[in-house]
């Protein structure tokens, strides 16, 4: 049996969550990924009650919910918090917006989003971290080692404990390892863990778009973190061959402009290898959704949502139960 197959509701948090389930239904999909903004999963109205009629709406149109996820919120946590933050996290985090004060109502949102994802009945929180040294990540002026030490240490200090509460409740939290968080590769990723004392409830929710155009090995992200592989975002991206105006860093471009070094394509029309993620994922016994994170600025996304639901059950495929050997044993 094939792994499920989701959609994130992120990029579609203008529509009304049963209008999305309508369409996810119609382009393909099993399930979704529920975002914590729009109307699509809000944790300060998240009693037993509410869920309760998400599940029911979900299931009148045969879907399912393996997971929430909180990037918005989850990025106010650990960052630096200026202007930007206001248009991202709710009324009630945002308050006076004195940073210091983000950063905690943030921490305690992220422990009621996992309270609401435990009576929802999912096991994964998936979102973002934020960091407090994402803008050191150019050394210059020089950065001292101790800088990145204390960032790390007040990461860990912010995150530890959110980490006991998921324990706790049962609930996973999956990082999606990304530019502006506190890992967004495989050394950041194993440094983290190692601020946390590899939290058992921490973990990642691996996307490869991100990865590919910084030049890091996202095959062997799996295998190096293969027993913290809580989700899997399927979401492809494109990196140019030849050189360019707007290099990795984007050169404060938009997506979608020519002149990019990088840019997010629809599932199969970038370079990601998605044959041998799923032999990868199969190695460490991944069994869970693979939900696709679509996003293709020059796409119709009801085009490439569909397309995308049919690319993801044409490549996947189960692990062998046998030795291929024993099959010529008598």
């Amino acid at each position: 049996m094939n792994r499920p197959l989701t959609l994130f509701t992120g990029q579609w948090a203008d529509l009304p969550l049963e209008t999305l389930c309508e369409k996810a239904k119609s382009f393909g999909y099993d399930g979704l990924e529920l975002a914590c903004w729009g109307d699509h999963f809000e944790v300060d109205k998240a009693d037993e009650q509410y869920c309760e009629e998400k599940r029911a709406l979900l299931d009148k149109y045969g879907l399912k919910v393996f997971a929430i996820s909180t990037h918005l919120v989850g990025q106010a946590v650990s960052d630096r918090i200026d202007e930007r933050h206001k248009s991202i996290v709710p009324g009630y985090v945002w308050g006076d917006g004195d940073p210091e004060g983000v950063n905690q109502r943030a921490a305690e949102e992220i422990i009621k989003t996992g309270e609401a994802a435990a009576r929802l009945g999912v096991p994964v929180v998936n979102g973002f971290t934020g960091s407090p040294i994402w803008h050191m990540l150019y050394s210059f002026p020089p950065t001292p080692t101790a800088l990145i030490e204390e960032g790390f240490a007040r990461f860990a200090s912010q995150w530890k404990p959110i980490m006991d509460a998921y324990q706790k409740l049962g609930v996973k939290y999956g990082l999606e390892v990304h530019p502006t968080e506190i890992a967004f590769d495989i050394a950041s990723a194993r440094r983290a863990l190692e601020a946390l004392d590899n939290h058992p409830a921490f973990g990642f929710n691996y996307d490869p778009s991100h990865l590919g155009y910084q030049g890091v090995d996202y095959l062997r992200f799996i295998s190096t973190f293969s027993d913290r592989i809580f989700h899997v975002h399927m979401k492809d991206v494109h990196w140019s061959d030849v050189l360019v105006e707007a290099g990795v860093f984007g050169g404060h471009t938009e997506f979608g402009d020519p002149g990019r070094f990088w840019d997010f394509r629809s599932l199969g029309r970038g370079k990601i290898q998605f044959e041998e993620i799923i032999r990868a994922l199969n190695r460490i016994g991944y069994r869970g959704p693979l939900s696709v994170e679509w996003e293709d600025s020059g796409m119709d996304r009801e085009h490439g949502a569909t397309e995308a639901a049919a690319f993801v059950k044409g490549i996947d495929f189960p692990p062998s139960e046998i030795d291929f050997d024993a099959a010529f044993e008598e």
